[in-house]
């Protein structure tokens, strides 16, 4: 194992920068209402710093697979993402809106970099019979950042100003600067950069997600699932109003979720050897999809109790999520692989959030009803993928006990997943 001190540091160094990243969205969101004095100036911004993840995620994988020195990058990456939210400040109210819009777009190509970039170090930083427990250990700072972030914007602003949130943002994603900063170097990758390019990297990782057939289908469960939990975000501020009488009470269910998520991976991470990583996907999506019917009745009792079920449902989902990827992704595209489905859950997220408002309007029963059927939806995805596998014969082979800690092995090894890809980089050499 590498020192000591690196696993805490960088458990320290991923909190601080994903706070900082769930923090950056409702401060800009509510920066934009108080500079323009327009609801829709501050959705826009939220909305422009999350749309670009689905192309940034990707690109930023494939170059931190491709870095000897991935913590490097990351550190450039969280500098810069800093930079545009400083950026965003100053020229807020003095530019055009198109202006600041743009360079909030420019800022969401980083932040996968906030989420994957540091999961798909971990790896590196523990040995394989420690791997379970700190990929739960570092699953929590997902949840503590998605309690603690919107938490301190809105007290942040309350306090001292939207401004101020914004720093605050800044603040915590300059102090992860240093864990980033010494994360250990990658010594394959200069062999990588020679052998491949970049655009075969980036079709070699998308044909590792597709072809390694758990990690495509917890891909596809995830996404889908987190349209469902991107409209019940949406729909918060709505069910505070109505349920507990004020807007701001939405504050409370996210809260009351987020605890109950980070609660729900504290158990794991005191277990990890019980926690199967493929059943887990499944199980903790019907979960989302039960806590989403009884949100829909819109009481009191019923709806925390719908929030920590949720809770409940989603720490474990992402837990495991991290577990299936671990097993499944090739080395030389670990980061690339990690970065592209913190992008593509973003996608999800940003959908559902953008569809679950229009419809809350019309109904806020009926939108936690859609929500719900999304995670139905994703349910179904994961058992049409397990027939399918099923019906052409693909079944897991055991492997040894220091690999999977208990879990369902892929059904390629890791070896003949990178002598495909490697012989599909061959042939892709040309691109």
């Amino acid at each position: 194992m590498l020192p000591r001190y690196r696993f805490p540091l960088y458990i320290a160094g991923a909190a601080a920068a994903r706070t900082g990243d769930e923090m950056s969205g409702p401060a800009l969101l509510l920066l934009g209402i108080a500079v323009t004095n327009s609801a829709s100036a501050g959705s826009a911004l939220l909305s422009g710093i999350m749309i670009s993840a689905a192309v940034g995620g990707p690109v930023f994988g494939a170059m931190l697979d491709r870095s000897a020195t991935p913590g490097r990058l990351l550190t450039g990456a969280l500098a810069a993402y800093s930079a545009v939210l400083l950026a965003i400040l100053l020229i807020l109210g003095h530019l055009p809106l198109p202006v600041v819009i743009a360079t909030a777009v420019f800022g969401g190509l980083l932040g996968p970099a906030l989420a994957g970039g540091w999961t798909s170090q971990l790896p590196r930083l523990v040995d394989s019979e420690k791997l379970p427990q700190a990929n739960a250990l570092d699953a929590m700072t997902y949840n503590f950042a998605s309690l603690a972030g919107p938490a301190l914007a809105g007290a942040t602003a309350i306090l001292a100003g939207a401004a101020a949130g914004v720093v605050a943002a800044i603040a915590l994603i300059i102090l992860a600067l240093p864990a980033a900063w010494t994360l250990p170097k990658n010594l394959e990758a200069s062999r990588q950069r020679s052998e491949t390019s970049v655009v075969t990297d980036l079709v070699s990782g998308f044909i590792a997600i597709v072809r390694a057939r758990f990690l495509a289908r917890a891909t596809v469960t995830s996404v889908i699932s987190y349209i469902g939990i991107g409209m019940l975000v949406t729909c918060s501020p709505l069910l505070g109003e109505e349920a507990l009488g004020t807007t701001n009470s939405g504050t409370f269910l996210l809260a009351a979720l987020a605890a109950a998520s980070l609660a729900a991976n504290a158990l794991v991470a005191k277990r990890p050897d019980s926690l199967r990583p493929d059943t887990t996907v499944l199980a903790s999506t019907l979960v989302l999809a039960a806590a989403l019917l009884l949100a829909a009745t819109v009481s009191p009792v019923p709806l925390f109790l719908a929030m920590v079920l949720a809770g409940a449902g989603a720490g474990p989902q992402l837990t495991a999520l991290f577990a299936v990827r671990h097993r499944e992704a090739p080395e030389r595209l670990r980061g690339q692989i990690f970065t592209t489905g913190a992008s593509l859950k973003i996608t999800g997220y940003a959908v559902g959030a953008g569809i679950g408002g229009p419809i809350a309007t019309w109904s806020l029963s009926g939108s936690l009803l859609v929500a719900a059927g999304f995670e139905i939806l994703a349910a179904a995805s994961y058992v049409a993928f397990t027939a399918a596998d099923r019906g052409r014969g693909v079944r897991p082979r055991p492997t040894s006990k220091a690999s999977t800690q208990g879990q369902r092995p892929a059904v390629l090894s890791r070896e003949r997943v990178d002598q495909s890809l490697d012989k599909r980089g061959d042939d892709l050499g040309g691109l």
